[in-house]
């Protein structure tokens, strides 16, 4: 049965700390594909949440003397704020806290009970209470100074544990999974993440731990208090418990049969091995139906480093779009941040592909055809019509429909990308569009066929009101806010609901425009932070810089008249002054000055000199002193002096 629905899921976020671009990044992949499929007319829902259970809860509460509920219930809001921020359009906000969360971990570990896959036994091995997660070490591991285990993904220091455990039989399922990854092999994207997978599972899989007795803070293992269900029997389940997992009414159970299974799960490539092989195998064991698709981004680097609030090195996503705006940020992350590869965050990149790629290209080609159509009074625009008042395409001129078939070409290229999750490709060939669409505007003219051919003008215009008007609805799941003003100002608006696949495929260009000239250009080119930042170093270099009449009144300044000048053999840029300093007596200083001067032209003249540097050693000769100078623009250097001469050993005031 075609539902005609699709539903897409974030990992949901661990609250120990606020949301910062990496949490942005997966969160907003996933509202673009959400988006994306409104847009193809499906019944949506989007999910996303919180992970608030564990044992770095527990301490980082201990830590700032809160309790554990009081500790996530300070810190979800702001992910809801910053999604806000940034129009991620969710459906549902689940917490792993809620009590419907807890109802649905409870039922569904009471269903693997009854399965008989699960059962109690020891546990001993290295764990990671940052990554909540046992690692396996061997001879090569990574250790500390103290020979302490490293853990591989985040750099911390392991603990050793020895506890009693529930377990899941992960190892019953080895068959299965395997099976699972031939017939569906479009279940990872990017396809060669799910090599790694496969060879993980051959290697041979372990039953999994699923409960602790030493952490207290999180949901009690059912039929003993004594547990706590282990993050991935807890947090894994986020996503069927938001549909109504574990709940008895028939609308919860109606819900839950018509949204799961998920039609993608996004999510970052370290806790791929968690919803390839732990998440399968459970819903394998609960009798209930796979993903249809992950969607395994990389890493967002800075500096060569993962981007995260462990490591430190985190941006806040507010701070940027108060800087260059929430589109633009959006725009940035999904296009430049491959999801096939780890992708390389700078803020001077950032600024160079909004001025580019939105100010200077789709911005200025919407401001040129309003302020050129409007100035020539063109604010209704309608294609070209036959007598009957209809349109087809033998009305349109041979270069009109040309673009028109690029535009009919780049969605069909757009729409496999997109439906496959590789946005950043998609974009690429939409850019590719836009550049041809300012090549035929480039090219007509529309500003001299204003006056020598008014019906080649209006349709000149008309085409590239269809070109943008088909590049604002395919670019709305990316940024909805600056797409809905692209529209509105041709005259159209967004209505959702409506099939625009059907819309966009025919790509008929039979559209009328009533244009509006925008109140303010659609994208600016952003002030450079990074040019203010540098700025900012300067002065504070500057500052550093700055000293005291108390430092000024230690140096000693001198005027001395230069009685001898030779060179030092085997140095091709020192000279060695003889220098006479009145009432202080004659002072040899060495001054690397032989390029600018000649001997003869310093003999005789007065300069000034720092006579009470401390003596320095070069080329076996010591130099009691440093000769001045100015250099000028050209590079040379001119002697300081005095205007007229003075007493030999005179001080500078």
């Amino acid at each position: 049965m075609n539902k005609n629905k699709f539903y897409v899921t974030t990992p949901i976020y661990y609250v120990n700390a606020k949301p910062h671009l990496g949490t942005l990044y997966s969160t907003l992949l996933a509202d673009a594909a959400a988006r994306w499929h409104k847009l193809l007319g499906e019944k949506v829902f989007f999910l996303t949440g919180t992970d608030e259970h564990g044992q770095k809860i527990q301490e980082k509460a201990l830590e700032a003397g809160k309790q554990p509920q009081e500790f996530v219930d300070a810190i979800v809001p702001e992910f809801k704020r910053v999604w806000q921020h940034y129009n991620i359009d969710y459906d549902k906000f689940i917490r792993t806290t809620d009590p419907e969360h807890k109802t649905a971990v409870t039922a569904f570990i009471n269903t693997l009970i009854e399965q008989d896959d699960i059962y109690k036994s020891e546990y001993t091995g290295w764990y990671c209470v940052p990554c909540e997660t046992f690692v396996t070490v061997d001879a090569d591991s990574a250790k500390d100074a103290d020979g302490v285990y490293l853990c591989p993904s985040c750099n911390r220091t392991l603990r050793e544990v020895a506890e009693e455990s529930y377990f899941f039989r992960l190892s019953a399922y080895e068959e299965q999974l395997l099976n699972f990854y031939e017939n569906n092999p479009n279940f990872i994207t990017p396809k060669d993440r799910i090599n790694e997978v496969i060879s993980f599972v051959k290697s041979g899989l372990k039953d999994l731990s699923i409960s602790r007795k030493t952490v207290s803070w999180g949901i009690p293992f059912p039929g003993d208090a004594a547990h706590t269900v282990y993050v991935w029997g807890d947090a894994l389940v986020n996503y069927i418990s938001a549909l109504g997992y574990g709940q008895d009414s028939p609308q919860a159970r109606e819900n839950f049969e018509f949204w799961w299974p998920a039609e993608m799960q996004v999510l970052a490539k370290d806790i791929v091995r968690f919803h390839a092989v732990y998440w399968p195998a459970f819903l394998m064991a609960a009798g209930l139906p796979l993903p249809k698709r992950l969607l395994v981004h990389g890493y967002i680097l800075m500096d060569s480093q993962k981007m995260s609030k462990s490591l430190g090195n985190a941006i806040d996503p507010m701070t940027l779009a108060e800087r260059y705006g929430v589109d633009q940020v959006r725009y940035y992350l999904i296009r430049q941040m491959a999801i096939t590869q780890d992708g390389s965050f700078s803020l001077k990149d950032l600024e160079e592909h909004i001025t580019a790629d939105l100010a200077n290209n789709l911005g200025n080609l919407l401001n040129r055809t309003l302020t050129l159509a409007l100035k020539h009074g063109l604010e209704r625009v309608s294609p070209p019509t036959g007598d009957d008042g209809a349109c087809s395409a033998s009305l349109w001129e041979e270069r009109s429909n040309v673009l028109r078939d690029h535009c009919s070409e780049t969605y069909r290229f757009y729409w496999e990308e997109m439906n496959k999750g590789l946005y950043h490709v998609a974009l690429a060939e939409l850019w590719k569009f836009m550049s041809l669409v300012n090549a035929f505007f480039h090219e007509q003219q529309p500003w001299v066929l204003a006056k020598t051919n008014r019906e080649l003008f209006d349709e000149v215009i008309a085409a590239t009101c269809h070109s943008l008007r088909a590049i604002g609805i395919m670019l709305w799941p990316i940024m909805p806010t600056k797409m809905e003003a692209l529209l509105a100002s041709l005259g159209h608006t967004l209505e959702l609901g409506k099939n625009y696949e059907q819309d966009l495929r025919e790509n008929k260009w039979d559209k009328t425009f009533v244009l509006t000239m925008t109140s303010e250009p659609l994208f600016v080119r952003p002030e450079s932070l990074v040019a203010v930042q540098e700025t900012e170093v300067k002065e504070k270099k500057q500052e550093q810089n700055v000293i005291t009449i108390d430092d000024f009144a230690k140096v000693e300044l001198r005027v001395g008249t230069i009685e001898q000048c030779e060179p030092i053999e085997g140095s091709d840029k020192l000279y060695k002054l003889q220098v006479n300093f009145g009432e202080l007596g004659m002072r040899q200083i060495l001054s690397g000055i032989k390029k600018y001067f000649a001997s003869e032209d310093l003999i005789g003249k007065q300069g000034v000199f720092v006579t009470n540097l401390a003596p320095r050693k070069m080329m076996g000769f010591e130099s009691h002193g440093m000769m001045l100078f100015a250099k000028d623009s050209d590079g040379t250097l001119r002697m300081s002096t005095v205007a007229h001469n003075v007493p030999n050993g005179t001080n500078l005031q």
